[in-house]
This record gives structure tokens, sequence and C-alpha cells, in this order.
């Protein structure tokens, strides 16, 4: 049953020629009809509902015929007014939505379309993939028509200096205008040349910078540094390099590195388990600290990401004032992402609690982990032993013999020598000078030759491969595990049947639907838990229910 709270007066009193309905059904029905108003009443003693007539507010008392004290009411809510309005306006968007880049392509240029079709903007997930790859991507989603919004990820790539280099220049000549740069402890050469390049005044004396960064961070020590401008000695480097001139660098100091930020909280992948709601209003302190200090001529922006999964997490960022919020985990279960059915599957049967932090292939030797599935998968156990070796041994020679033998009979799955053959010719081709590195360093091999197990890991659960699933890496946040929970027995249960602008659009509906119904809330309105319940809507509905 629908009540009130005690002691609840009304608020005003409505004018309207239907009589209110007083069903659960009708007030549940208006209440989720979004793109009108819905108006609560005392209907005789019962609380009815309408969504049209004229309001007056106040406490006067009113006796004309078909009137009603007002108990609460609220407005319209369209699901493109969530979300900051200049950050939509200036990537062209119609929902303040990001699907993150998942690496290894898995968010693919599928999904990247998909989003950008919808009014969405997806990054495509490059970390991982070769040059020859990624300009494959740009290219596709280059040749869409429309010229939809999109973007490619930057990871910061500490022991590969060359391919960031190398992918920075990919993105310049082919005029890639928009990075997420993701897992960066401090800002790079490199990334300050992509958000520099081609930077002017225009004929108003506007400064443009047509390369845009959105940072994805969850350390306040880099968020300051993507807030703030490049710092000299990279503007120094790149001037002595003729990259750029002394009339850009000048320009550049009075640019921030991101004027959008993603503030990351426990997500998939590369992650510091930051709790959301304690992470995102210090960045949006931080944010306000830097526009402060820098008297920057645009707005700074922090959207969330993190743990997003339900309608009340997505309705949560909004509140908190995120500018937009960011999925990854989820789309990692959707149709259009490049990873395989089993690993689709696996996902899609995950809880919160069968995930679990392993070594990560990219930044082994600095003890940097990632998190990643854990039920149905080895992965972590085998990669942390694999770590804890490196950290014991100067050389694989030196580990026990009983260890040895598991690193190769369990493992590898293959003698260590005959493992680093194969690591070795794939360093000759990406980065000779690892090769040279590690035949003066045993140290340095062995740790080649366990992240070649690390790297691989990934790829078999983006493959398929069947005989290695128990070594699948696969990066996954607890926002999977809840929203698994959250549409146990509808029809975005089975993963066959998520897609990538479905699942986003229940996120924005069910948000802007539970800020509606908190509104109604704290206006006096208990509802039943049936009638606050959000459960999955196909898009037809979403769009008969949605302003």
């Amino acid at each position: 049953m629908i009540h009130t709270k005690p002691s609840k007066a009304p608020i005003g009193f409505l004018k309207s020629d239907h009589h209110p309905a007083a069903t659960e059904d009708a007030i549940s029905r208006a209440v989720r009809d979004l793109t009108r108003p819905i108006y609560l009443l005392d209907a005789n003693g019962r609380i009815g509902v309408t969504q049209d007539g004229f309001v007056t507010l106040g406490t006067a008392k009113k006796s004309e015929p078909d009137v009603y004290p007002l108990l609460a009411w609220a407005p319209p809510f369209a699901l493109t007014s969530l979300g900051d309005p200049g950050f939509k306006s200036d990537y062209g968007l119609r929902y303040a939505y990001i699907c993150g880049a998942m690496a290894n392509g898995i968010t693919s240029t599928e999904m990247v379309e998909a989003a950008g079709n919808a009014g969405m903007m997806g990054f495509f997930g490059a970390g991982g993939l070769s040059i020859e790859q990624i300009e494959t991507a740009i290219e596709r989603l280059q040749a869409c028509p429309g010229k939809k919004p999109f973007g490619f990820n930057l990871i910061h790539s500490p022991n590969d200096t060359v391919l960031e280099q190398k992918t920075v220049d990919l993105y310049i000549a082919k005029g890639v205008h928009l990075v997420s740069a993701s897992a960066y402890l401090d800002i790079t050469t490199p990334l300050v040349q992509y958000r520099i390049h081609g930077i002017h005044r225009n004929g108003q004396g506007t400064i443009i910078c047509p390369n845009r960064v959105i940072a994805k961070v969850s350390r306040e020590e880099v968020a300051r540094k993507f807030f703030s401008p490049p710092s000299e000695k990279h503007l120094q480097h790149l001037l002595n390099q003729g990259v750029i001139t002394t009339e850009q660098a000048e320009l550049a100091r009075q640019i921030p590195m991101s004027q959008d930020l993603t503030a990351e909280a426990d997500s998939g992948g590369h992650t510091d388990n930051r709790p959301a709601l304690s992470l995102f209003p210090t960045m949006k302190a931080i944010k306000m600290e830097m526009a402060r200090q820098h008297g920057y001529d645009m707005e700074l922006r922090v959207g969330l990401a993190g743990g997003i999964a339900t309608p009340e997490s997505a309705a949560a960022a909004f509140s908190m004032g995120a500018a937009y919020i960011l999925t990854g985990s989820v789309n990692q279960s959707c149709v259009e992402a490049d990873t395989s059915l089993l690993v689709k599957k696996m996902l899609a049967e995950a809880r919160q609690a069968d995930i679990i932090m392993a070594p990560a292939a990219d930044m082994f030797e600095m003890g940097v982990r990632v998190q990643v599935l854990k039920r149905g998968t080895m992965f972590s156990m085998r990669g942390s032993r694999m770590y804890e070796i490196y950290r014991a041994y100067d050389r694989f020679e030196d580990v026990p013999e009983d260890q040895r033998k598991t690193v190769e009979g369990t493992f590898l799955r293959c003698p260590f020598e005959k493992e680093w053959e194969s690591t070795r010719a794939f360093f000759e081709l990406k980065d000779p000078g690892q090769v040279e590195r590690a035949e003066k360093d045993p140290k340095h091999k062995m740790a080649l030759v366990f992240r070649s197990y690390l790297g691989r890991a990934s790829l078999w659960a983006k493959k398929g491969i069947p005989e290695r699933a128990i070594d699948y890496q696969i990066w996954c946040g607890p926002a999977m595990g809840a929203f698994n929970e959250w549409v146990k027995g509808s029809f975005l249960e089975p993963p066959e049947n998520r897609d990538t602008v479905t699942v986003a659009l229940n996120l924005l509906y069910g948000a802007a639907l539970t800020l509606r119904l908190s509104s109604l809330n704290t206006q006096g309105i208990l509802l039943p838990a049936n009638l606050e319940a959000i459960s999955p809507l196909t898009v037809e509905e979403i769009q008969a229910f949605q302003g």
C-alpha cells in the first residue's frame, strides 16, 4: 500500500478535470512515464495520481470543485538531461554516457559505432594491439557515415615507450582527435605531443586545441597533473625536437592536459580499487582547486567510472554531480564485444565476489596489478606465483626444481628455454632492446617470459582457446556481478540478448527513474517495494517512457 510519512501536510493543491486514479497500477505507470509530470494527491483519504491539471503551491485551503490536496509531484525527466550539458554539447552527444576502452579491441569498432549511432560515445580498445590493427580500426570508424563521435584508447606504456610514441604518431597522422588516456602514473612527452598538436588561436583570439584527452585516473596527484598545463620539461623537449613552435608552447601553458577527467573507482583491469563514494568528491574538489589556480577559459569536468552497473549506481553518480558516466565491465558481456562466447558466458554468471587482483602484463616488474575474474580460471593464482618467483630469484635456473617443474609443466606447458625462444622472437620484432637487455640480465629474461604468459592469457580468453580456459585472463570489476544480479530473470540475463545500447539506455532510464522516486520519497511519499523495483526494459519500452 502507498502511504505518506507521519504528519504529512499538503504542499499545495491541484485542479483537474479528471478524477485521480488511486490504484497501484496507475501510480506505477505514471511514475515510469518520464515524458509527463506526476502529481500525487489526497483523493478522499487515498493517494491518487494524475499527470495533468493546474497546480497552486502553498497551504491556503481551496474549496472549488475538482480541487485536490497535492502531496508530492515531479516534473518530466528527459534522459538527455542527465549529466553536464557542456560535455554533451562539446562532443555532439545526446546522452552523458561513455563505453570505456576494454583493451585488445574488446571494445570493438562495432561497439563504438553502435554507441555513436545512439547518441553516446565509445572508445576503441587499442591497448595491447599492434599499430596495424589500430590503423585498421581507425579507418573503419572514420569511414562510418554521419561522422558520429568516437575516440581511441591511449594506454600508458612505461615498459614500451616506443609503442606509445608510435601510437601517438598514428593518431596524429590519421586525424584522431579524441583519446582516453588510461593507466597513466605520470604525464609523458608523447601524450603532451598529442594534446597540443595543431594548437593555435582563431580569428577571435581564442585558443583552439584540436586534440582532446579524457583522462581516466584514480589518484589525486595524477588528477592534478591532468588538470594542469603541460610541464615545462615536456614542452622544452618538444621544442628541442622541432615538433612545436615557441608560440605553440606559449599557448600550451594556458590549457589543461585534460578538460574532462574520469574518476576511476573499483573497476576491471588497471585499478586502485577506490570506493566511488569517496573518490568522486575528492576529484571534484581537485577540479575546483585547479580551475581556481590556473584560471582557464574553459570549464573543467569530472565523470565517474567503476562499479556503475545498476540504476541506483548510475543515479548516485549523477546525483554527486558526474558530468558523465563510463562503463566497462558490463560492456564486455555484450554481443558487440570482441571476445569469445565462452568468456561472455563466464561473465554473465559472475557475482560480485568472483573477482580478484592479479599481476599486470604491461607493468609486471613494477608490481602493478589488474582486477580479473576469479571464477572458472586459475590465472590470478598462477600469475601471482610467477611474480613471487620473479621477486625471489635473479634467474630461472636458481628457482627450486619443484617450482620450475610447476611453471614449465603447468603454467607454460613447455620448457623455459623453449618459451624464451618464442618470447625472444616476439620482442625482436616489437622492441629489440628488450632482447639485448635480457641476454645480459637473466632476471629481465625471466620477467619477459612471465610477461609473455600474462599477455597471452588475455588473448586465449578473447579467442576462446578451450585447452587454455583455466588460464583465461578476463578483466572484470564488481560491477559485472551487480549487473547480473539486477537483470536476473529478465530478458537481459542471457548474454546473447545484451547489446550495448539496450544496456546503456536501461542504466540511463533506470537512473532517471531512481531520481524521480527519490524526489517523491523526500516529499514524504512511501512507495511499496514492488513500485520502486526497476526492471530492465526493451529499447522500445524505454523510448515510450523517456522524455
